[in-house]
């Protein structure tokens, strides 16, 4: 080029020059067979060599223009430019470059593109080198030149961690650091792992570590998510604080001690947004006039022999959606009312054994009980379950809903009803949804009529320890399942 003294290779698609920067004398270094064969570096399939430049001008400046990128080809900028006059944002977009220990930047492996760069193929022959310019050097000839940040104080190991407010879906966590690190941390990494127990809710999440990252922010600080949070789960939980320094790397501190905490249940508005989905499907109401329970025949002697035949509460099982509070909870006999649409008599299947208890509506469920709503799941099928517990008014079961479960109005509801019409007790129940009832008092069997019914045993109905399907989304709420 004019000026220089020195002969440069003239700009082709391979190598041009960058549009802010004047080309460097170091290009002379570069050997005429580097930027005169395709081969030795195939950034666009219309590189022609030099003689065809010649003799197609015209052909030969359309082509270096800036053109689209195309799959599977690299496009880097001139071999010859100063490297070290490219900004980091500049350097971050150039795929395939890295910066070596003395501050030169250097062609990289293509195997691994990183984000944002292209993705190329590695090259079969060598690459360009590539030449700092000696007029860049901000340093003394000789002198090594790094790129390494300076060195910052260590953080201090957080301790004393403490978990508070925990809910079905979220805890609020807190830690004591040291005064010269509060100013100076800008994230908080929180490692959380779920324990493994025989009673774990298998069909929700899978047991592996969740790391989580947050901003710096005043402590305590809240952790909520639904999507790695279960209800009634035991955790570990670890904390580590970093400092994000200027070139985007982490400066850390250790690990905390590790803490044990479990998560909740369902609250109030919870089982709200429960209750909701339920009474969408809850379809029309039927008319009944009993209650039933079916058990097996050994079930019954063992009450007539064992206990004054009188059936006593028992603790309800895991069945039903995780984060229930009854479950492991709640007191009481189970107790069914859906009826035949076209008979309006119970159905004579049963998933629970073949013999049928039977008692007059009337001696549960009346003005003197209240009503609440427990639950609403299902079990991989297209039919759902809602679970309704029945309890006497300032009964021990009535205090314990009190406090945890949504009130239904007995006379006006979509699930259970007892109204008064022409002067006697009506009820009604849901058609579409399968009731399990529980009622939270002893019932003597004087009060009703037991015998056998002609059916079959549906084994394959049976919900007893029955996890919910949390992939329903009829049944599903945004919290833990």
């Amino acid at each position: 080029m004019g000026g220089t003294g020195r002969t440069c290779p003239p700009p082709t698609p391979n190598l041009r020059p960058h549009p802010t920067l004047p080309p460097s004398p170091d290009a002379a270094l570069i050997p005429p067979s580097h930027w005169q064969n395709r081969e030795v570096f195939p950034s666009s399939p219309f590189s022609l060599p030099a003689p065809w430049i010649s003799i197609f001008p015209p052909f030969f400046f359309f082509f270096s223009s800036p053109l689209p990128p195309l799959e599977g080809v690299c496009y880097f900028r001139a071999g010859w430019e100063d490297p070290s006059r490219i900004s980091r944002r500049q350097r971050r977009g150039i795929a395939g470059y890295h910066r070596d220990p003395t501050g030169i930047l250097r062609p990289s492996r293509l195997d691994q593109p990183r984000r944002g760069s292209l993705s190329c193929l590695p090259f079969p022959s060598p690459t360009l080198p590539l030449h700092r310019h000696p007029r860049a050097s901000r340093q003394p000839p000789g002198t090594a030149r790094s790129s390494a940040p300076p060195a910052m104080e260590l953080l201090s190991t957080p301790k004393n961690i403490e978990i508070n407010n925990i809910t079905c879906d979220s805890f609020r966590i807190s830690w004591a650091m040291e005064k010269g690190d509060l100013e100076r941390v800008t994230h908080y990494f929180i490692d959380l792992n779920k324990k493994e127990n025989k009673n774990s809710n298998k069909f929700k999440h899978r047991d592996v570590p969740t790391k989580l990252v947050a901003k710096a922010v005043p402590l305590p600080m809240t952790v909520r998510g639904h999507w790695f949070l279960s209800p009634r789960t035991e955790y570990s939980v670890a904390v580590q604080t970093a400092v994000k320094q200027s070139d985007g790397e982490y400066l850390v501190s250790g690990w905390s001690e590790t803490v044990e905490f479990c998560t909740g249940d369902y609250a109030k508005e919870h089982l709200a947004q429960l209750q909701e989905k339920a009474e969408l499907i809850a379809g029309r109401m039927l008319r009944f006039s009993v209650f039933y329970r079916n058990q097996h025949k050994e079930y019954f002697q063992h009450v007539r022999m064992h206990c004054g035949n009188v059936m006593k509460p028992s603790l309800k099982d895991n069945s039903g959606s995780h984060g229930s509070p009854t479950s492991g909870m709640l007191h009481g006999i189970f107790f069914s009312c859906n009826t035949e649409f076209n008979t309006g008599q119970p159905p004579q299947d049963s998933p629970y054994g073949r013999y049928r208890f039977q008692i007059p509506a009337q001696r549960l469920f009346n003005p003197n009980t209240n009503l609440y709503f427990a639950d609403f799941y299902c079990m991989y099928t297209a039919y759902h379950y809602v679970v309704l517990v029945l309890a006497p008014k300032g009964s021990s079961g009535d205090l314990f809903c009190r406090e945890r479960l949504p009130q239904l109005d007995i006379s006006s509801n979509k699930f259970l009803t007892c109204c008064v019409e022409e002067g006697e007790l009506v009820y009604r129940h849901a058609q579409d949804s399968i009731l399990e009832v529980i009622y939270t008092e002893p019932v003597d069997l004087s009060l009703g009529v037991l015998g056998e019914i002609s059916g079959h045993q549906l084994m394959s109905l049976s919900t007893a320890n029955a996890k919910k399907d949390p992939s329903c989304k009829t049944c599903n709420i945004s919290v833990g399942r």
